[in-house]
């Protein structure tokens, strides 16, 4: 169970395309949750709970005629589902390759971790001799319910070659942290700190949707006015003849 644990936080990126949830920061409210609608690669909008928006990308059309004739090599990775990781038996991610990963957060680093949570496990196994070298070690796992889904729990504990994607928003904090992985989706749907200064820092993310339909106009600063083919189009005959 402890290596299915590590391979399914290395696995979001094969798992899913889009995403539409609802986010919040521990310690807090309802009042600071954010609903957020998410679609691979790079596109991202967000809402207050009173409708309100936030933020929404901008430019996810846009040429990348001058990003593409850089000298950068980082410039001709491939996004991560154009590549083909190790799989387990599972059907989960035990190495993943080299690619063009990160997700939008919105100036939060926390959520990006825990969209793609990698940095609990790191990119491959660590050799069987040196178990110390696992950026995280943990107890057996177990099941839980989490806001209706299936979730792996653990309470973790950082190892000196934890390295969080953003030092100042981890998901594993100093001391124990207790962790939810969706099973599903290899999303990390819950963190929250038990010991010290930062004691129950952390978040909390409900799941509503998996791989829905959105279109762009959902994360264009102006709408193109496309159709939603999934509602139904009335049509107007005109009076009766």
């Amino acid at each position: 169970m402890d290596m299915g644990f590590r391979n399914l936080c290395r696995s979001s990126p094969w798992r899913w395309t889009s995403l539409r949830f609802e986010y919040l920061e521990l310690p807090g409210t309802g009042a600071a949750m954010v609903r957020a609608w998410l679609r691979r690669p790079g596109a991202l909008r967000l809402e207050s709970p009173a409708g309100k928006l936030l933020y929404s990308t901008t430019g996810i059309n846009d040429s990348k005629d001058e990003f593409y004739v850089s000298s950068t090599r980082r410039s001709w990775l491939l996004p991560p589902h154009l590549v083909t990781p190790v799989y387990d038996d599972a059907g989960l991610v035990q190495r993943r390759p080299e690619a063009a990963y990160g997700e939008p957060s919105f100036g939060n680093g926390r959520l990006a971790a825990a969209l793609d949570p990698v940095e609990l496990a790191g990119n491959a196994p660590v050799p069987l001799e040196f178990p110390e070298s696992n950026p995280v070690s943990f107890p057996e796992p177990r099941e839980v319910d989490h806001e209706g889904r299936p979730a792996l729990e653990a309470i973790v504990t950082r190892g000196r070659t934890y390295r969080p994607l953003d030092p100042d928003q981890p998901l594993a904090h100093p001391g124990r942290t207790l962790i939810r992985i969706d099973i599903q989706t290899g999303v990390c749907v819950a963190s929250r700190s038990l010991d010290g200064d930062s004691s129950g820092k952390g978040h909390w993310l409900k799941i509503l949707g998996v791989d829905e339909y959105m279109l762009d106009d959902l994360f264009l600063a102006e709408s193109m006015n496309l159709t939603d083919v999934r509602r139904h189009i009335p049509w107007d005959i005109g009076p009766a003849a």
